[in-house]
C-alpha cells in the first residue's frame, strides 16, 4: 500500500491536468507554446522542406507562405522535374522546368493544375499551421482531454474532426503533458471507433525551428497505422 500511495502521488499532477483541462484549454496551451507572440496571424515567411522517402529520390521544396497577402508558393525540384505553383488570392500559375506556356497535354501528363496547387497549399498551410489551425471554422475540437500511451511516452491527447466540406478524416494530437509542445499526430479516414483503425497514418515530430516567431517540427516521421510501416520524413530547413 505505501508504494501504491507513493505511485498515485507522483502520477497525481498528470491525472489532475488531463481532468482538470478542457479541449480548448489544451488547445489554448498547446498554441501559447508554439506560437506565444501570436505571429501566426500575421504569419509571413519562407521555408525548405526535404522529403525523404526510402524508395525514391528526395524532394526538395522552397515554400512561401503569405497568409495577409493570401499568397502561396512551392517550388519542388526531384531528380531533373522543377514544378513551381503560385496561387494569390484567385489567381493560378504553373511552372514545369522554368516554363509557364504549358499546354493541355503536358499539364495532364505531369498531374499539373490550379485544383493541385491549392491541395499544396491547404497541405502545408495546414500542416506547418498546426495546433494554430485548429482554431479554423469548421474544426470541431473534442470538450474533454484524454491521456494516451504511445510509444512508452503519457501524453495529452486532443481529438478534432471536420465540417464534411473541410475533410472527413478524423485526427488526434498528442501534446507533452508539463509544456504542452505537439509531438506526435495522427489521423483516421472516418472515426476509428466506428471503421476500425487499420486507416491512415501517425506522425512523429521530433526537434523544432522557429520560422517567423513561430515554433515549427523539424522532422515529421509519417507511418502506417495499421502495421507502422514507415514511409517518410520531411524535414525543414
Amino acid at each position: 500500500m505505501k508504494y501504491l500511495a507513493i505511485l498515485l502521488f507522483v502520477m497525481s499532477p498528470m491525472l489532475h491536468t488531463a481532468q482538470e483541462l478542457s479541449g480548448a484549454d489544451l488547445l489554448d496551451k498547446a498554441i501559447a507554446y508554439h506560437d506565444p507572440e501570436g505571429n501566426w496571424e500575421t504569419f509571413s515567411g519562407t521555408f525548405n522542406v526535404t522529403m525523404e522517402t526510402p524508395s525514391g529520390p528526395n524532394r526538395d521544396s522552397t515554400i512561401k507562405i503569405d497568409l495577409p497577402e493570401e499568397y502561396f508558393y512551392v517550388k519542388a525540384a526531384r531528380d531533373t522535374i522543377i514544378t513551381e505553383y503560385a496561387v494569390s488570392k484567385a489567381d493560378c500559375e504553373i511552372k514545369l522546368n522554368g516554363n509557364d506556356q504549358l499546354s493541355a497535354a503536358v499539364l495532364k501528363e505531369n498531374n499539373l493544375s490550379c485544383e493541385r496547387a491549392g491541395m499544396y497549399q491547404n497541405y502545408y498551410t495546414y500542416l506547418y499551421g498546426l495546433p494554430m489551425k485548429l482554431k479554423d471554422p469548421g474544426t470541431h475540437v473534442a470538450p474533454s482531454v484524454e491521456r494516451k500511451n504511445f510509444k512508452g511516452k503519457e501524453y495529452l491527447v486532443l481529438k478534432a474532426s471536420y465540417d464534411a466540406e473541410v475533410g472527413s478524416d478524423v485526427w488526434y494530437f498528442y501534446f507533452d503533458p508539463t509544456t504542452y509542445a505537439m509531438e506526435i499526430y495522427q489521423f483516421f479516414k472516418g472515426d476509428p471507433m466506428k471503421e476500425g483503425k487499420d486507416t491512415g497514418e501517425y506522425i512523429l515530430l521530433t526537434e523544432e525551428m522557429i520560422v517567423s516567431g513561430v515554433k515549427m517540427p523539424k522532422n515529421r516521421a509519417w507511418y502506417y497505422n495499421k502495421d507502422d510501416k514507415y514511409l517518410g520524413t520531411d524535414k525543414l530547413k
